[in-house]
């Protein structure tokens, strides 16, 4: 349990605080800087932010297939490592998706998939019709990981564990008050332009997990 000490007493956390830094950080300064500069890193079109999220997704899946790759049981395919491999493949997806598949990069894409596309780009989340639910897949995903998995499936070593909560919590948060707030308030909240800001969060959760996991198995194998 990690103590921080305050002038008022110590507070003691389950769960890693960076998520709070990092929001505190972002729109206590990045926010109010002149220029343009929180548009340019976390607003615009292939925006820094949505980048680090790329990398992040993608190196989550690629150590999550070194983890199972490092297990030195016989069965490489017993249910634990099952799980990590559904979860490399998901996180592989949410990577490709996060860049357009590199249609920007490589000038590839799917012409059939940009005519349907809200945004005009080879992706599958933007697609009319599916783009209306892409909020509430946020809302599930983030109270899925940051609280059902390690309170219903402890046992689960592909998910991610209460010390990584907030980086989860966070983002189902922001989706319910943008596309829940009918319900509270009658009327749907205008939607924030912060939502890739606080997407990094489940990004980086993803990986933070990832990466204590085969920091573990290195260590049982050496």
């Amino acid at each position: 349990m990690k103590e921080i000490k305050t002038p008022f007493g110590v507070i003691k956390s389950e769960v890693i605080l960076f998520p709070i830094y990092y929001l505190i950080f972002v729109f206590g300064f990045v926010y109010i800087l002149p220029f343009g500069i929180y548009k340019k890193l976390f607003v615009s079109e292939d925006s820094l932010i949505e980048w680090l999220q790329f990398i992040c997704y993608f190196s989550s899946s690629i150590i999550s297939f070194l983890i199972i790759f490092l297990d030195k049981s016989k069965n490489k395919f017993k249910l634990k490592n099952i799980f990590w491999l559904l979860f490399a493949i998901f996180c592989f997806y949410v990577a490709g998706e996060e860049i357009s598949w590199a249609e920007r990069i490589t000038n590839l894409g799917s012409n059939a998939i940009r005519e349907i596309n809200m945004q005009g780009e080879t992706n599958l989340h933007n697609l009319k019709g599916f783009n209306n639910y892409l909020h509430f897949s946020f809302i599930f995903s983030g109270i899925f990981f940051g609280w059902v998995g390690w309170k219903f499936f402890p046992n689960i070593e592909a998910l991610p564990a209460k010390k990584f909560a907030l980086f989860f919590l966070f983002v189902a948060a922001h989706y319910a008050l943008t596309d829940l707030s009918w319900i509270t308030l009658g009327i749907r909240y205008p939607t924030l332009r912060i939502s890739e800001t606080m997407e990094f969060l489940m990004a980086s959760g993803l990986f933070w997990h990832c990466l204590s996991n085969i920091k573990l198995r290195l260590k049982a194998n050496i």
